[in-house]
């Protein structure tokens, strides 16, 4: 069965990224712009409940929460530095606590600038190949805000600092800043590469001070949050609404969240930093291909060209099937799960991601309500890539994303409600002048 396709250019947000309505705190490969989910909340009237996202990231979909006026809301990640980012913007902290906490550090941080002192213990931690990666001058600086920072007794603030720290941890390291992935800087530019930590520390805090104060702490009243470093523990018919952009791109295990992430976990004492990766969905290869359902087809014809490739993309989709059951089990009768994910393209062969999620969801008693098909404009992904991994062999990355909607029904009387939704959204469609794909 194919599921029908609504292209909805109201979805597109032209020229609007994240920070449009909602600036991040930290920057964070393929994140959800919280403008979909505000308005696909509006259009299926969606402004109570609790909210779940089982691979929550940086928490775009909890800023849709809060917009939304809904006041519980959970958050699974297995990346420490996505749960790091969430909690600092999404957990209550006094304004004047903060600042007060922040005037401290940057006391200490002036005098040591001064007299090159420092009262505290300096804690350069085990990351790999150090000297690869840092100037001398950046590992003391990185090691001394590491520990003014955790002298700080508040542990929500001290969480809140190492989110500037984090973003610090990478622009005073030899890292291409412009990639997700760890790549460094070429020799010449090494040469002239002397940041200054605690300049570049100062100035992040102050902007992410700046943008929790005047953006988040405001939406934060009666607002009840639970965030978890691992991956979803699945709570029976508990969830009212599932927001979610879940991993998806072009390389195998679909966005280097684990590379981007790798330096900042390792600088936080995070053993597994290095393995992270291979802990996300298709991380690890899979046994036999995935021969069911709507993806059989696409499968074997990627296994034509290479059965290992088969494989790799076989453990992403076991992976995503495994989790969909999760989550199903987890929503409410009435309850809707709202998936945003685009159809990566390997060896040529564009997978349908989004088809997948809508047959898996309708496998778990849930009903296909509506996909919108939006233009992809507002993420920060490579235009090009190398699917086939052949030297100078490059396709442009995908450009759409997909919205699907799926409702767990109470019963009979649902699903004829279903029906009559997917009529009004035909007759908008219309209306619209829109094309059905």
């Amino acid at each position: 069965m194919k599921y029908r396709i609504l292209r909805n250019n109201k979805y597109d947000f032209t020229g609007q990224s994240y920070g449009t309505s909602y600036p991040n705190l930290h920057r964070y490969p393929a994140t959800m712009i919280p403008q979909i989910g505000i308005e696909i909340f509006k259009e299926l009237n969606i402004k109570s409940g609790k909210l779940l996202d089982p691979y929550c990231g940086s928490g775009s979909s909890f800023i849709v929460g809060l917009d939304r006026g809904l006041k519980e809301m959970e958050g699974f990640d297995i990346n420490p530095l996505a749960i790091l980012i969430t909690s600092a913007k999404f957990i209550k902290i006094n304004p004047s606590d903060l600042k007060e906490n922040v005037s401290i550090i940057k006391d200490k941080l002036y005098k040591y600038t001064i007299n090159n002192e420092i009262d505290v213990k300096l804690d350069i931690p085990n990351v790999y190949n150090i000297d690869f990666w840092f100037p001398e001058q950046s590992k003391i600086e990185l090691a001394i805000i590491k520990s003014l920072i955790f002298t700080i007794s508040n542990e929500n603030i001290r969480r809140f600092m190492m989110v500037p720290y984090s973003e610090t941890i990478r622009e005073s390291s030899y890292t291409r800043n412009g990639e997700f992935k760890l790549f460094r800087m070429k020799e010449d530019a090494m040469k002239k590469f002397n940041p200054n930590c605690i300049d570049i520390f100062s100035a992040k805090l102050d902007k992410a001070i700046f943008i929790y104060e005047n953006y988040y702490y405001p939406l934060l009243d009666n607002a009840k949050f639970n965030f978890g470093y691992s991956e979803f523990p699945k709570k029976e018919k508990y969830f009212d609404v599932v927001l979610t952009s879940p991993p998806y791109g072009d390389s195998r295990t679909t966005v280097a969240y684990g590379q981007f992430s790798t330096l900042t976990n390792e600088w936080l004492g995070i053993a597994y930093a290095r393995k992270i990766d291979t802990m996300l969905m298709g991380g690890k290869i899979a046994k036999e291909k995935y021969s069911k359902g709507i993806l059989s087809f696409y499968i074997n014809q990627i296994e034509k060209e290479s059965p290992k490739r088969a494989l790799e993309v076989s453990a992403f989709y076991y992976d995503l099937e495994k989790s969909i059951i999760d989550v199903s089990k987890s929503v409410k009768k009435g309850g809707k799960i709202i998936y945003i994910v685009g159809n990566r393209m390997v060896k040529d062969v564009i997978l349908p991601t989004d088809q997948f999620i809508a047959e898996k969801f309708e496998e778990n008693g849930f009903r296909h309500l509506l996909t919108y098909e939006r233009f992809l404009a507002n993420k920060s992904m490579p235009s090009l890539n190398s699917p086939s991994n052949q030297t100078g062999i490059k396709r442009s990355t995908m450009t759409k994303e997909y919205i699907i909607v799926c409702e767990k029904p109470f019963g009979i009387e649902t699903l004829v409600v279903c029906e009559k939704n997917k009529k009004l959204y035909k007759t908008n469609k219309k209306k619209k002048n829109n094309k059905i794909s």
